[in-house]
């Protein structure tokens, strides 16, 4: 199996992207695949309860689930600490520099940027 990175930037403004990035997380996890999640810029709004739970994009489903399926698989979920600090956010996954995400694009076999 291979290790799989899923960095996003894109939040609640674009609700299909957004879940699309949690779908693909979540389903590369499901396959088997070793997966971590890097979110970005306005991808951080994520990590709020309230916005995911308003977050399901067309076709690509319910951010909220996703997120729920990905932590329950133990998938890593790490938010850029300069986006969230921007945007005042200090909950929902590991609040990280922008050298973690440099670190696992370099761990992963394949990265995924939505």
């Amino acid at each position: 199996m291979a290790n799989v990175l899923v960095h996003s930037a894109t939040g609640p403004e674009n609700a299909t992207r957004a879940a699309l990035a949690l779908l693909v997380a979540r389903t590369a996890a499901e396959e088997g695949h070793d997966v971590r999640v890097f979110l970005a810029g306005d991808a951080v709004h994520l990590a709020r309860p309230a916005t995911r739970d308003a977050v399901a994009g067309a076709g690509t489903g319910s951010a909220a689930e996703h997120w729920t399926a990905l932590e329950s698989a133990g998938v890593p979920i790490f938010l850029s600490g300069m986006s969230s600090k921007a945007r005042g956010i200090d909950e929902g996954g590991e609040l990280s520099p922008p050298a973690k995400l440099v670190e696992l694009a370099v761990w992963a076999d394949t990265v995924l940027t939505y």
